[in-house]
């Protein structure tokens, strides 16, 4: 647990030290997201943060490594840990120059069902799923498509949630978090590091990231962390032949897959590309409602936290049904409030 503990503090210190000079330097070249009338900032923000949450990971597991935090791994785990960790670089890169340069939908998509491709061939895989009414049941050659469908989605289904001032930074921290538990329970330490570090990252962003924010994550942020997420609920995660293991990073990450599935659909219902901007994700639907950005944001980490806390009863967790207790009370009283608060504009 010390090295797990190292590689968040040092995530949090390289992000929180980082992030200001990303900004000035972003600043003055130029690399700014501009107001219009689909975004909800209305002045030119800088959209590298990424770098500073991908620099913080990247520290932190090498300090942990040059300490000997990964001791001597098996070759089936050592490929799988650099599966999820080269992968989350290549993914950042795909990201950076999207952010950079502006990289057609379907070019980010192709490089990064590329990349998901080449994880698969090193051992990141998803081996087996359950169906209603059979039960366990091997994948076999469909282990690759269902693989890459899932790195790739929640990958873009991080960034898609992207919309609001410290939405993905902290949906992905309290995810990573959950993550870390998960793994550890299941005898992944190694995996757990990762989710360690990438939940410093996650959290120590909110710092300048959460509202009113100073820079925003872009496109190499969110795709690193929602990579990085995905992988570990394969390497960490979906390992145990059991209903339970496989549905645990499912209700992790339920937020983001539900909201982007939804949307994504709707958008193929109307003959729209699934990448078409839009203003029918939650928490565009919330804003509409009356609520505040803060109020919005804080709202959906209840929901977040909520799935996640049950995520941790249904793997065993010491005291985990009572953690699940405790969330739902917050989560009850989050919706009553946001209620509340929703009636209220109505009536003004």
């Amino acid at each position: 647990m010390l090295y797990h503990l190292i590689a968040f503090l040092a995530a949090i210190a390289v992000v929180l030290l980082v992030t200001p000079i990303v900004n000035d330097l972003g600043h003055k070249a130029g690399f700014v997201d501009q107001p219009n009338e689909r975004k909800i900032h209305t002045r030119p923000m800088v959209r590298l943060g990424g770098v500073s949450i991908f620099l913080g990971n990247l520290v932190a597991l090498l300090i942990v490594w040059n300490a000997g935090g990964f001791g001597v791994l098996p070759q089936p785990a050592e490929y799988q840990i650099w599966g999820v960790t080269l992968g989350g670089v290549a993914f950042f890169l795909i990201g950076l120059a999207d952010d950079l340069l502006t990289l057609p939908a379907l070019l980010r998509l192709v490089l990064q069902f590329l990349v998901a491709g080449i994880v698969w061939a090193v051992g990141v895989k998803i081996r087996i799923i359950t169906v209603p009414f059979v039960g366990i049941v091997d994948l076999g050659w469909l282990s690759l498509p269902l693989t890459t469908v899932w790195l790739v989605g929640i990958a873009n289904a991080i960034n898609f949630i992207d919309g609001v001032d410290g939405l993905a930074a902290g949906v992905s921290g309290i995810a990573a978090s959950a993550m870390f538990f998960v793994c550890m329970l299941m005898g992944e330490p190694e995996a757990g590091l990762l989710a360690a570090a990438l939940a410093g990252g996650a959290l120590g962003f909110l710092r300048y990231n959460f509202n009113p924010a100073q820079i925003f994550m872009g496109d190499g942020g969110a795709y690193f962390m929602g990579f990085t997420l995905a992988g570990l609920g394969v390497i960490g995660l979906v390992k145990a032949y059991t209903a339970v293991a496989i549905l645990v990073p499912l209700l992790i990450l339920a937020v983001p897959i539900v909201d982007t599935s939804t949307v994504v659909f709707n958008r193929l219902l109307k003959g729209q590309s699934p990448f078409a901007p839009d203003k029918r994700h939650l928490h565009h639907r919330l804003l509409k409602a009356g609520l505040s950005q803060r109020i919005t944001v804080l709202f959906i980490y209840c929901l977040t936290l909520w799935v996640g806390s049950l995520a941790l009863a249904l793997a065993g967790l010491p005291g985990g049904w009572g953690y699940a207790v405790a969330a739902s009370l917050l989560m009850g009283f989050a919706s009553w409030y946001v209620w509340q608060r929703v009636r209220s504009s109505e009536n003004d």
